[in-house]
């Protein structure tokens, strides 16, 4: 049974019916009603496919040392050299011209006036999945609570995802104060990560567009009305805004991070709109059309980067992302290297596999011009790119103890330019964020930040490539920072009656 407003949602398990609460429900094994499953997709998106490719990574290790017993070690080092410095020289050419039209436009287009903002406002179903998230919980059910929408166009839907720490109870507790908000809990151990934590919010919920947040994320109050205004173009399918770290002050490392997203959402993802119109479906702020959503089959849960997944999935189904920078949303971004290390690495392991899994695809698409499936590749091969500067580095060792110092080495010197990309965006991301002057000497954490990301990548690569197990793994929390003002309900005490 569901209402809206104040829901009451009944589900059956296996083992009978399961208890639910004003607000809450708490999904059992079965699948959900045959009425609420989504459409097929044409062809099966979400087909397991083979995680490794050791026998790809043991014909490049074989070729290698074939052609250096044939041809001569300096010789062959020398045209790996030359073919990176290519490489490293086109990344250099796409950061400076996302660099040049952010420094151009993307001030005025934050600036620019709200249109269209109450005009239209489709349906909405706001998806969030939470395990083990009380540091922040209260925070960004605050956020959504404070959402600038119509409330009869607007779903709140929370899952709790299994957690054994006190999330359930304070997401129950807030639903029982607040008709508006909806909490789904997951038994523990139902599987797919955040792909099935949304997949169980999108079976329940019907609307025209899903938007979603992750458990830390606290958005502006017109973010929501800034994002789905995109959709009045049949062509889009999928829409994302733009990510803010509010804790950039709580560790050198949340710092580096801060500039880090300056420079991804305020230069490189506004550059791939503005030259290419290829922005990518980030996973969290963002929004998706419900009947592309649907057609396509969910999100992937076999995937541990479902935003980059599904963002191939849109284009090749003949839509398009768009990007809005004036749809705000403030994040927590990790403290501590460790923190760093396990998000990075995710990020990279689902990335590098998504490459693997969609560059033929992608290739063959009739919805993609030559250029664009130049410029998506480029994108998809990004986590690739700090391992090929790590072997760019054992190059340039070796070449000083004078193996492979042949001319051909020399060749299109760019490896620097490598770096001078980056920090241009950098640079121009501190200037449009408009931030403090000091800011500034962050960019000096640029460096280990990338020394650190050439070893996550490899070694995302290499346990890729021989398909190393690996599940989505959640970002801890530190809940210290926060942009609302919390008012949290009581708590029941563990094990009363709901």
């Amino acid at each position: 049974m569901e209402q809206n407003g104040g829901v009451r949602l009944r589900r059956r398990s296996q083992g009978g019916e399961v208890r639910a609460v004003r607000g809450t429900t708490t999904l059992g094994t079965t699948p959900p009603p045959a009425a609420a499953v989504p459409p097929a997709a044409p062809a099966d998106p979400h087909a397991v496919r083979p995680e490794g490719r050791p026998l790809v990574l043991l014909a490049y290790v074989c070729g290698f040392t074939l052609v250096a017993l044939f041809c001569g070690l300096d010789e062959t080092l020398g045209v790996i050299a030359g073919a990176l410095n290519v490489v490293f020289g086109v990344y250099f050419c796409r950061h400076l011209g996302f660099a040049v039209a952010a420094a151009r436009w993307a001030e005025n287009d934050m600036l620019a006036a709200d249109v269209g903002l109450h005009s239209y406002t489709p349906s909405v179903a706001v998806f969030v999945g939470c395990k083990n998230e009380e540091l922040v919980v209260d925070g960004m059910v605050t956020a959504l609570l404070a959402l600038d929408y119509p409330a009869d166009r607007l779903t709140l839907v929370v899952v709790d995802d299994g957690s054994d720490d006190t999330t359930g109870a304070r997401l129950d507790a807030w639903a029982a104060r607040e008709p508006r908000l909806r909490v789904l809990h997951r038994p523990p151990g139902s599987g797919g990560g955040k792909s099935g934590a949304l997949n169980d919010a999108l079976h329940l919920v019907d609307a025209e567009v899903a938007v979603v947040f992750d458990a830390d994320h606290e958005p502006d109050p017109t973010a929501l009305r800034r994002l789905v205004r995109h959709f009045r173009d049949p062509v889009v399918g999928a829409v994302m805004g733009r990510c803010v770290i509010r804790n950039g002050r709580d560790s050198p490392m949340a710092s580096t991070v801060f500039v880090d997203f300056l420079s991804g959402y305020l230069v490189n993802e506004y550059g791939r709109q503005a030259l290419f119109e290829l922005p990518a479906y980030g996973g969290a702020n963002c929004a998706v059309r419900m009947s592309t959503l649907r057609g396509l089959g969910g999100w992937n849960p076999h995937t541990v980067t479902e935003d980059t997944d599904l963002t191939l999935r849109v284009l090749m189904a003949g839509q398009r992302v768009r990007y809005d920078l004036s749809a705000v949303d403030f994040e927590e971004a990790v403290v501590s290297t460790q923190r760093f290390w396990k998000q990075r690495y995710r990020w990279a392991r689902g990335h590098q596999k998504c490459f693997r899994d969609y560059w033929r695809p992608l290739m063959r698409s009739p919805h993609l011009s030559l250029v664009e499936k130049v410029e998506t590749t480029l994108f998809l091969l990004v986590y690739h790119v700090p391992l090929l500067s790590g072997i760019g580095v054992l190059l340039t060792v070796l070449r000083a103890f004078g193996v492979g110092d042949l001319p051909v080495v020399a060749l299109l010197p760019l490896s620097m330019l490598l770096f001078v990309g980056p920090l241009a965006e950098l640079s121009v991301g501190l200037l449009i964020g408009r931030v403090e002057r000091r800011s500034a000497w962050r960019l000096l954490g640029f460096l280990p930040a990338f020394a650190l990301s050439i070893w996550i990548t490899t070694r995302a690569y290499v346990d890729g490539m021989l398909g190393r197990p690996y599940t989505w793994v959640k970002t801890s929390r530190s809940g210290a920072t926060s942009t609302v003002r919390v008012d949290p309900p009581v708590v029941a005490p563990a094990g009363a009656a709901s």
